[in-house]
């Protein structure tokens, strides 16, 4: 690589950042570490109309959230800001109007009622209205007008500026993924660079510009600008930079679950799933709220690990990297130039190897927030013990404190005997009485003698119970376990038991036997 590597995530903040537009911005952080390069967070915020308040600062957030370290941009600064392009704005003008003294780019006045029209003319008529070479000379603009109109148009600010296309013309690049690339002209049409009105340019050329003027070595992007990327290549040759071009690398899609088209907010509805990275409620419409993988409970670095075989093949059985892992082996030749299909359930699948990786220490503090939110007040050595007995049974943080709720509160015998009834009814009740209560309040009798209250020495001492009174295993455990828990799914009887303690252990246990009582009367 003979370049200087400085790269560009560019979002627009015009709501939540959709997944793949997170997986851009990891290719890009993985490419520029790789080969020692720059990757800079740089705002593109030219479309006023469709600006949601808060969406920088969510960009931001969730990039800090998943680890994806910024070396310059609105936050971290550095020598080629502003890095937000409302703050370029007098930048732009200058270039476009080099475009149009060069006669490259003219200056357009068309009303947009009028420019609907010849479209609606043009679909009737079973074609495609465009603004081209073929079409230019018959319409409102400083090509067609005398110099007197022109200059009246520019002193109202009522005009565009558009490029001048040529007719029939091959426009050819290399991408890093798709090989060599051709458009012709004649498909392309005279897109608006700048707007008179607004003193403000369009994403192509501020695009461009700000490339230039940043020293971008590397543009790596969504295929969704494939089709813009012609008309990026004569931008450069038109202002002279060609030689300081950027290679460009077009990512595939990211396809629905079902396949069959791009990845979309709806689908996330749909299929009950997140297609974000965090929770982002839009503060122009508080109902619309977009699902984050941050609240569901899944890992950050899970979602870079997923989000990076979401089109990238290492070329090896793995499935398991770290970050600097992929740093490492990330090549956009094992890139795939076809979609990639979101299965989220293989996002649940890397989630849950995580989090079964993950220290203990790490997910108490990944769990903290969730406790407190649900008002439980434990100690952290708590939290990490709950974690090494609960971690290979959950697939997300949150689970901690749902699936193993009772670990933290007590068990709810009403819907226990709804959602184990059969296992219940079985196991417990057909075989409970007085003789059989008798029997565990006397076990209950034999555990609060223990000196060391731990897994082990319970689990003697659960024995020693069965051998003295005949039963087996299969008595005992349901007992204690539904007692405790209210579900026959969860970590071993006996560790929960330490975990819980004496008195929780004796308090639910007599709870758990008068509910067994009154639901034996209520047969």
């Amino acid at each position: 690589m003979h370049k200087t590597v400085r790269v560009r995530f560019a979002p627009s903040p015009t709501g939540a950042l959709h997944i793949g537009g997170v997986r851009t911005a990891l290719y890009n952080y993985l490419f520029a570490k790789q080969h020692g390069g720059t990757i800079i967070l740089r705002i593109e915020d030219t479309d006023t109309v469709r600006f949601v308040p808060g969406a920088e600062e969510y960009i931001n957030s969730s990039l800090e959230w998943l680890g994806i370290t910024l070396d310059e941009g609105v936050k971290q600064g550095g020598e080629y800001g502003p890095y937000r392009q409302s703050d370029r704005k007098d930048i732009y003008a200058k270039y476009a109007t080099q475009l149009v003294e060069a006669g490259l780019a003219y200056y357009a006045f068309d009303a947009s009622a009028q420019l609907d029209a010849l479209r609606s003319q043009a679909e009737a008529a079973g074609n495609v209205f465009k603004y081209d070479a073929s079409t230019r000379m018959s319409l409102d603009n400083s090509l067609t007008q005398p110099e007197s109109v022109v200059q009246a148009h520019l002193a109202s600010g009522d005009y565009v500026v558009r490029i001048k296309l040529n007719a029939d013309e091959i426009v050819s690049f290399t991408d890093m993924i798709r090989e060599e690339v051709s458009f012709n002209t004649n498909d392309m049409d005279d897109k608006v660079l700048f707007k008179g009105s607004t003193q403000m340019p369009t994403y192509h050329l501020a695009n461009v510009v700000d490339d230039y003027l940043m020293k971008i070595s590397h543009v790596i992007r969504g295929e969704e600008w494939l089709p813009s990327t012609p008309l990026h290549v004569l931008l450069y040759r038109y202002l002279g930079w060609e030689d300081a071009r950027p290679t460009f690398a077009h990512l595939p899609l990211i396809l629905r679950p079902t396949g069959g088209g791009k990845l979309s907010k709806r689908d996330g509805a749909k299929f009950n799933m997140p297609v974000f990275p965090m929770d982002f409620v839009n503060p122009n419409n508080p109902e619309d709220v977009a699902q984050g993988f941050r609240e569901w409970g899944f890992e950050p670095d899970a979602v870079l690990n997923f989000l990076a075989l979401l089109g990238w093949n290492p070329g090896t059985n793995q499935e398991i990297f770290s970050l600097d892992e992929m740093v490492q082996l990330f090549s956009f030749d094992r890139v795939s130039k076809s979609g990639a299909r979101f299965d989220f359930d293989k996002a649940k699948w890397f989630n849950q190897q995580y989090i079964m990786q993950s220290s203990n220490e790490m997910l108490a503090d990944a769990m903290q927030p969730y406790v407190e939110a649900a008002g439980y007040e434990v100690s952290k050595a708590y939290l990490q013990k709950v974690a090494g007995m609960m971690k290979e049974r959950v697939g997300f943080i949150t689970e901690f404190t749902t699936n193993g709720y009772y670990l933290f509160t007590e068990p709810d015998y009403e819907a226990m005997q709804a959602n184990e009834g059969k296992d219940f009814n079985k196991k417990v009740l057909k075989k409970w009485d007085t003789a059989r209560k008798a029997q565990f309040e006397s076990l209950l009798v034999n555990m609060a003698t223990l000196t060391t209250f731990e897994a082990a020495p319970i689990k003697t001492c659960v024995e020693a119970f069965i051998a003295e009174t005949g039963l087996g295993f299969g008595d005992v455990l349901p007992v204690l376990r539904l007692g405790l828990s209210g579900t026959m799914r969860g970590p071993d009887v006996f560790e929960m038991i330490e975990l819980l303690g004496k008195d929780v252990l004796n308090n639910r246990m007599k709870q758990f036997f008068a509910f067994c009582d009154n639901a034996l009367s209520a047969n």
